[in-house]
């Protein structure tokens, strides 16, 4: 009998993959899931590099954008095409659990800028959204339900 399957965000899991190089591992999580087969996710790594200039989620027009902070350059093409072949790669899960407040994987925790880059409101990220859509059956989750 195969093991479930959970996607854990890699920094999650101690891996040195966050824009500030900073480890956030969360040992509850990991503790949580020791018995599933674990998928490390990160789909700012692969693309920016660590460490890497911030990015951000920006209200345009109504439309939510991921900016870079530094250049304003328009990255949430690159962040969905990273997204989609991570998904491609791993069609199956039980679990899902990613870090709360990021730009990529935040789960109704991430800031939402306006024009101004002042917060608006939080919500949903561009991970969460396409894993709604790819994953309907699986629950989300974000760390700070296993504190």
């Amino acid at each position: 009998m195969s093991k479930k399957k959970v996607i854990i965000s890699a920094c999650l899991l101690g891996e040195v993959c966050r824009y500030d190089a900073k480890i956030k591992q969360s040992n509850e999580v990991i503790d949580a899931f020791r018995d599933y087969e674990i998928i490390p996710f990160c789909p700012e790594a692969p693309l920016f590099g660590t460490p890497r200039g911030r990015i951000s989620v920006v209200d345009v027009d109504g439309e939510r954008k991921i900016i870079t902070d530094e250049t304003n350059k328009d990255v949430t093409k690159l962040l969905e095409d990273e997204i989609y072949s991570f998904i491609d790669k791993n069609p199956q899960t039980d679990a899902i659990v990613l870090k709360s407040k990021s730009p990529s994987c935040g789960y109704k925790t991430t800031p939402i800028l306006d024009k101004d880059k002042n917060i608006s409101t939080y919500g949903n990220e561009i991970a969460v959204d396409i894993f709604l859509k790819k994953y309907p059956d699986v629950k989300i989750l974000d760390e700070s339900r296993f504190l």
